[in-house]
């Protein structure tokens, strides 16, 4: 820790405490809890996911930023974007008095607005190499709240980087956390790398290296996703596979083994070792939801509610687990849920909200719940809540199922 640069808080935990309990704690959540993650309401029977809800990188994430505003309260505090990807917790700091230099559309003062003493508060997805170089020369005070999990991708980069292998990044390409993963390259001359949001761009990249794809045709596709000068037949020898850590950890797993097959076709099985290397970098806290979700499927569900922000990666990643199986509704909050018994969700790839009537059957129904990992427990009370109020129903009087 240094007089501008602080990554492990203020020491002010007890004193933020109640504000943070004020703010996100739910009596329902902890009633559920307790009932063994089985609430009965009426005729309504509830199961909340054994993992669910801010993980640990969010809640210290968070905590530093009250924290920091009790600090410096004198000081104008920035975030350079979301801290999380939650709506309502963006809010409640924004209450606070803390400012974003970008906006989630892109709008925003941006780092101009930073002037000497000012405070910068690093959300957990971490800031570019460039974005950290710019604020310093600017003489802020930095508070990193960067992820661990996120730092451990970047630690695995810089080694491909350094190594003189490409790093290929399952990820979203203009993600906050991606876009710092991928600046982590530049650190390095001759630094490379690719994003590849799914199986099907990795089918690509697949494709080329067998020479089934051209050359312009490949470049076009990835335009927006790579290195500057990207050039696919000298960057694509030797590959170093790392994500985002909130992407679908068998999506993951998946284009890892396409990329080490067509490499072991191009080149052998033993020229693989200096040709790929590959590290599992899916945050636990991500792999722990998905794998509850899997387990609570199993009980099988009438229907699946996912809460959580809509641009919420590891949340939409829950949603398209949990709909393989079952009607699966991914809402921000309560508020997707209409008193007439409609509901408002965004279905897994869509880019707009879809209203649904009569989406709960009639009758005994159980109905599964999880949510992302920058999702507050008062808002999945909330959920809860007015799932229950459809059938008339006061939440509070549920026993356990």
């Amino acid at each position: 820790m240094s007089a501008d640069y602080y990554q492990r808080g203020f020491g002010l935990k007890e004193e933020i405490q109640p504000h943070l309990e004020a703010d996100y704690h739910s009596r329902i959540v902890e009633t559920l809890r307790g009932a063994g993650h089985r609430l009965v309401a009426g005729d309504l029977t509830f199961l909340l996911a054994r993992e669910f809800g801010f993980c640990y990188g969010v809640e210290r994430a968070v905590e530093y930023a009250y924290e920091t505003r009790r600090q410096f309260p004198d000081r104008r505090i920035f975030l350079t974007g979301e801290i999380i990807h939650n709506p309502h917790v963006n809010r409640r700091l924004r209450e606070m008095g803390i400012e974003f230099l970008r906006e989630a559309d892109g709008g925003g003062p941006g780092l101009d607005a930073v002037r000497p003493g000012d405070v910068v508060i690093l959300p957990a997805f971490g800031v570019t190499v460039q974005e950290m170089a710019s604020l310093r020369e600017r003489g802020s005070v930095l508070v990193d709240t960067t992820c661990g999990s996120v730092l451990n991708v970047w630690k695995n980069v810089d080694r491909f980087s350094a190594s003189g292998y490409t790093a290929i990044i399952h990820g979203k390409y203009a993600h906050e956390e991606t876009r710092a993963t991928a600046s982590r390259t530049t650190r390095h001359p001759g630094g490379r790398y690719l994003v590849v949001r799914n199986l099907e761009e990795a089918g690509v990249v697949c494709d080329y290296l067998r020479g089934t794809v051209e050359r312009a045709a490949f470049l076009a596709r990835f335009a927006a996703a790579c290195s500057p000068g990207f050039d696919p037949d000298a960057d694509l020898q030797r590959i170093g596979l790392a994500n985002q850590t909130t992407m679908l950890s068998s999506e993951s797993l998946a284009i890892q083994e396409m990329i080490r097959g067509v490499l072991t076709e191009r080149h052998g099985a033993d020229a693989l070792p200096d040709r790929f290397r590959a590290f599992d970098t899916i945050c636990s806290a991500t792999q722990d939801r998905q794998d509850a979700v899997i387990d609570l499927l199993r009980e099988k569900p009438d229907r699946m509610i996912v809460i959580g922000g809509y641009n919420s990666s590891n949340t939409t990643h829950l949603a398209a687990l949990a709909a393989r199986a079952v009607p699966t509704f991914h809402i921000e909050d309560a508020s997707c849920i209409e008193a007439d018994g409609a509901i408002r969700h965004r279905p897994y790839g869509a880019k707009e909200e879809t209203r649904v009537a009569e989406w709960l059957p009639a009758g005994a129904v159980m109905v599964g719940l999880t949510a992302g990992a920058s999702t507050p427990n008062n808002k999945i009370g909330e959920v809860v809540a007015a799932v229950a109020r459809l059938r008339g129903i006061a939440v509070e009087g549920a026993t356990a199922g």
